[in-house]
This record gives C-alpha cells, sequence and structure tokens, in this order.
C-alpha cells in the first residue's frame, strides 16, 4: 500500500540495541521501554512500526502508549492459550522453560498481564493469518492511518 513500515521483534532487538539484558522483570521492563523509544523515533519519521513482543506487563505497555501522540498506540493483542502457544512453538523455548533451562518464561514462571482493552484482540484459535492480517488493515484504514488503492477492497474480518 506504499507505507513504508519496520518490523521490530525480539530477534532483532536482543541481538542489538538490548543484547545486554536478560529476562528477569526489571529486564523485561527495560527492554519495552527501549523499544518503545526506538518505536518513537520511526514512527517520528513517518514509519508504520510494527512490534512483535510479548510485553508481558500493563504497565510498560502504557508507558510505552504515553510515549507516542495520543491515537498512534495500536495495541494488538494476540488471545492465544498457552497450550496452543506450546504447541506452535517452532524454537522449543516452551519444552526448555518447562525442564527449567530457561528462567523467567512468560506464562510459565513469570507472570503475563493479559491487556484489558487492547485496540485489536486476534483470537488465532478462531482466526487464519490471513484474517487476521485483514482485522489489522481494516483498522488502520478505518482510523486512517492508511488508504486502500483505487478499487481495492479488503474481505471484511
Amino acid at each position: 500500500m506504499k507505507r513504508h513500515c519496520y518490523l521490530l521483534d525480539g530477534d532483532n532487538i536482543r541481538l542489538g540495541l538490548n543484547k545486554d539484558l536478560g529476562f528477569a522483570d526489571c529486564d523485561r521492563t527495560e527492554n519495552i521501554r527501549r523499544v518503545g523509544e526506538t518505536t518513537k523515533l520511526f514512527a517520528d519519521a513517518g514509519l508504520i512500526v510494527i512490534c512483535a513482543f510479548i510485553s508481558p506487563f500493563t504497565a510498560d505497555r502504557e508507558r510505552v502508549r504515553n510515549m507516542l501522540p495520543e491515537g498512534e498506540f495500536i495495541e494488538i493483542f494476540m488471545d492465544t492459550p498457552l497450550s496452543v502457544c506450546e504447541e506452535r512453538d517452532p524454537k522449543g523455548l516452551y519444552k526448555k522453560a518447562r525442564s527449567g533451562e530457561i528462567k523467567n518464561f512468560t506464562g510459565i514462571d513469570s507472570v503475563y498481564e493479559a491487556p484489558v482493552m487492547p485496540e485489536i484482540r486476534l483470537n488465532t484459535l478462531d482466526c487464519d493469518i490471513h484474517s487476521c492480517v485483514n482485522k489489522i488493515i481494516n483498522y488502520l484504514v478505518e482510523h486512517h492511518f492508511i488508504a486502500l488503492p483505487d478499487n481495492a477492497h479488503l474481505d471484511s474480518a
């Protein structure tokens, strides 16, 4: 749709900017703070920034929301039961956490505070990837972040 986007996720952030952080609660808070500051810079440059993170603490998400202009933080809650996350785990991290190899793992031995009022909730048990993407794009179109090209349409999601 001719909009510049950038994806920030745990892999590209923890390999560089946040490689000095672990997974204790204070490190998780600092990780999300740094992600928020980075996002703010990218958004200020006009990019749509997609932040794909497990952000376990409500206060951290609210802190990042407050860094950005009102309405520009769009919280998307990938609402997936823990058991399904474990089944889908491509890196085997949940198995390692269950065996004690990884400590402070979200949902296993570290808390996850689910969003109460996210702008978008995606139930991945009911929606495939295509439907989830359409819900996000529909939200962005409806709230005037992006415009569909002439004669284009999205599936209703």
